[in-house]
């Protein structure tokens, strides 16, 4: 379940990001650690996300959380890249890693197979779509448990 304050945090960080040239990914707000840990998740649009890129992000976004006082008591603040072990789900993520290698996990097996791996091919309605060494495999979205970036080669 996402944390209330978790859309405002990301109305915050988005603009400003942005203006960085990086793109909010996600954010998630850990309150069952004291303090509690605000992990936010940049990506650099024009190249490999480094830790420069984290370190002016994590520097203008305390910032601005100080300055309006979205989150009252202590806090943590961790910035970081997803990378490369990086779940799918939104629209446009499946549109920016079309042709990157995947692994699709099913929660049956689905033509003998519970585990996918292949490059992205897209996401429809009814299926996500993969290229296996040229062959072209539709997994039912009903079954799709998880689709997720890595490193093996199909």
């Amino acid at each position: 379940m996402t944390h209330p304050l978790i859309p405002q945090i990301i109305d915050l960080a988005v603009p400003l990001a942005e203006s960085l040239g990086l793109e909010v990914v996600g954010a998630v707000f850990q309150t069952n650690h004291r303090p509690p840990v605000l992990r936010v998740d940049i990506r650099n649009l024009e190249r490999d996300t480094g830790l420069d890129d984290c370190e002016q992000m994590s520097r203008v976004l305390e910032a601005k959380l100080d300055e309006t006082g979205i989150i009252p008591d202590a806090y943590v603040l961790e910035v970081s890249s997803p990378g490369i072990s990086r779940m799918l789900s939104t629209d446009r993520e499946f549109i920016s890693f079309k042709g990157f290698t995947v692994t699709v996990t099913t929660s049956e097996p689905h033509a003998g197979h519970k585990e996918w791996t292949g490059q992205l091919v897209g996401r429809d309605n009814e299926a996500v779509h993969l290229s296996q060494k040229g062959r072209a495999i539709a997994i039912p979205r009903s079954l799709v448990t998880r689709v997720q970036l890595t490193e093996r080669q199909p």
